[in-house]
C-alpha cells in the first residue's frame, strides 16, 4: 500500500470517527498515530509523540490564548459585561426593531472582552431576549439575533480562532487580529441593516415600544457604567496596532487591565476569580487537545503525500485562486454543520493552507475568510452551536426549529457579507497595511 493510499484511508476513517460522534481531539489522535506508526513504524511514531505535542504547546504565541480567555473569564464574572444590553437600549431603541439592534451590538462590545462566540451567545441571550420577549418581539427575531451576532465574538478582536490560524498559518497573530476588525464591524452593521428593513417592512416582528422618556444626558451618563469595556479594547487592539506590545503580550496586558479594573470597581472577590481561572483552565485545556491532535494529522498528512498531490492536482486542473476559495468555502460550511469551529478549523487547515500558499492567495485576507466561514458553520443546522446555547438559554419558551427558522434571516446576510469580502479584499487587508 502506498504511503498515499494510506494518507487517504486515514481521512476517510477520521471522516467516519468524526461522524459517529468521536471527540475531535481523540479523533484526530488516533488516526494520526495510528497512520505515523503504519508509514514509519514504531520509533518514528514514539518520536513524533515526544516531540511534536511539546513543540506546539511551548509555542510563545500560544500563550495569548488563556490570557485572552482569562480576559473574556475575569470581564464576565466580575459583571463588566452585564450592562452592555441596557446602554445599548437606551441609545438605539427608538428604530425599529430597537431592541434587536441593541441586542446586536451589545453582543459585538461582549465579544470585543470575551473573545468567545458561544459565551457571548449564552450572556446576550441571558440579558436581552426575555427584554425583547416582553415586549412581543418575534421569538424568532429575538433569538436569531443573539445567536447569530454572538459569532462576532471570533472576528472582533480578541479573537481566539485568529490566533490559532495565525500560528498554523505561520502570518502575523498581530496583523490577522487587526484584519478582523472592519469584517466584524461589516457584519455588525449588515446585521443592523436586516432587522431594520425587516421590522419596517413587518411591524409586527417588533411592535415599537411605549417611548420612555431619555434624555441626552440620561444616555451620555449611561457610558458610565460601560467604561471598563472601551478601556479593555482598547488595552488590546491599541497595543497591537501602535506595535507596542506582541499578541501575547497584549493578551496579558488585557487580562492584567481585566483583574486591574474589577479589583478597583469591587466586583472581584476570591470566589470569581478562583471560578474565572478554573474556567480558563478547562478551556485551554480542551482548545490544547485539539490543536495537538491537529499537529499531529498535519505531520501524517505530510509524510503521506497528500499536501504535495493535492497542490499538483490544483496546479494541473487550473483552478483559478477565486474557485479555490470557493470551493473552500462549501467545504467549511458543510462540514461546520457537524463539526464545532476550532476542530473544524484544524482539521482542514494542514489540507488547505498548501493549496492556498500554492495559488499565490493572501494567507490574512483567506484566514478572515476562514473564520467568517467558521462563524457560519456555528449557525447552520443540524449543529449551529450557537443556536443550541440560546435553546438552552430559553428553555421551553422557544421551539429549536424556531431559532432556526429565525437565523435563515442573518444567514442570507452572511451571503452577502462573504461576497463583499471577497469580492473587496481591501475590507480585510486595509487597517493590517497600515501597521508598522
Amino acid at each position: 500500500m502506498t504511503p498515499l493510499s494510506v494518507g487517504f484511508i486515514g481521512l476517510i476513517i477520521l471522516v467516519v470517527l468524526l461522524a459517529i460522534r468521536v471527540p475531535v481531539a481523540i479523533a484526530l489522535g488516533v488516526v494520526s498515530v495510528t497512520g505515523l506508526w503504519i508509514l514509519k513504524g514504531t520509533s518514528a511514531m514514539i518520536g513524533a509523540l515526544a516531540i511534536l505535542p511539546y513543540e506546539f504547546v511551548a509555542h510563545w504565541s500560544l500563550s495569548a490564548v488563556p490570557m485572552f480567555l482569562l480576559m473574556g473569564a475575569v470581564a464576565f464574572h466580575s459583571g463588566m459585561t452585564a450592562k452592555l444590553f441596557g446602554v445599548a437600549r437606551l441609545w438605539l431603541s427608538f428604530l425599529p426593531g430597537g431592541l434587536a439592534v441593541a441586542a446586536n451590538f451589545a453582543s459585538a462590545g461582549f465579544a470585543a472582552a470575551s473573545g468567545s462566540s458561544m459565551a457571548t451567545a449564552a450572556a446576550m441571550g441571558r440579558l436581552a431576549i426575555p427584554e425583547m420577549l416582553k415586549y412581543g418581539y418575534d421569538k424568532g427575531l429575538a433569538t436569531a439575533v443573539v445567536a447569530a451576532s454572538g459569532t462576532l465574538g471570533s472576528l472582533i478582536p480578541p479573537s481566539i480562532l485568529i490566533v490559532l490560524y495565525g500560528i498554523f498559518a505561520e502570518q502575523p497573530i498581530g496583523k490577522l487580529l487587526i484584519a478582523g476588525i472592519l469584517p466584524g464591524l461589516l457584519t455588525a452593521f449588515i446585521y443592523t441593516l436586516l432587522i431594520v428593513v425587516r421590522c419596517l417592512i413587518n411591524p409586527e416582528l417588533a411592535p415599537a415600544m411605549q417611548q420612555e422618556r431619555i434624555t441626552w444626558s440620561d444616555k451620555f451618563r449611561s457610558l458610565i457604567d460601560i467604561w471598563p469595556i472601551p478601556v479593555l479594547v482598547f488595552g488590546v487592539v491599541a497595543s497591537i496596532y501602535m506595535g507596542i506590545a506582541s499578541p501575547t503580550e497584549a493578551g496579558a496586558i488585557g487580562a492584567f487591565l481585566a483583574i486591574i479594573i474589577a479589583v478597583i470597581q469591587q466586583q472581584l472577590d476570591v470566589g470569581k476569580m478562583r471560578l474565572a481561572i478554573s474556567e480558563t483552565l478547562l478551556s485551554t485545556a480542551s482548545i490544547f487537545f485539539i490543536a495537538i491532535g491537529a499537529v499531529l494529522l498535519s505531520r501524517f498528512l505530510l509524510l503521506a503525500g497528500i499536501p504535495a498531490f493535492l497542490v499538483e492536482f490544483i496546479q494541473g486542473s487550473s483552478i483559478t485562486p477565486l474557485e479555490l476559495i470557493l470551493y473552500s468555502s462549501l467545504i467549511f460550511i458543510f462540514l461546520g454543520m457537524f463539526l464545532d469551529a476550532i476542530g473544524l478549523m484544524l482539521l482542514i487547515l494542514p489540507i488547505l493552507l498548501p493549496l492556498y500558499e500554492s495559488l499565490g492567495i493572501n494567507l490574512i485576507w483567506a484566514g478572515i475568510l476562514v473564520i467568517k466561514y467558521l462563524e457560519i458553520g456555528m449557525l447552520t443546522p443540524p449543529v449551529g452551536l450557537n443556536a443550541y446555547v440560546v435553546k438552552g438559554v430559553v428553555g421551553d419558551q422557544v421551539e429549536l426549529s424556531t431559532i432556526f427558522l429565525g437565523l435563515c434571516w442573518f444567514l442570507a446576510a452572511e451571503v452577502v457579507i462573504v461576497g463583499l469580502l471577497i469580492a473587496f479584499p481591501s475590507i480585510t487587508l486595509y487597517l493590517p497595511s497600515l501597521m508598522q
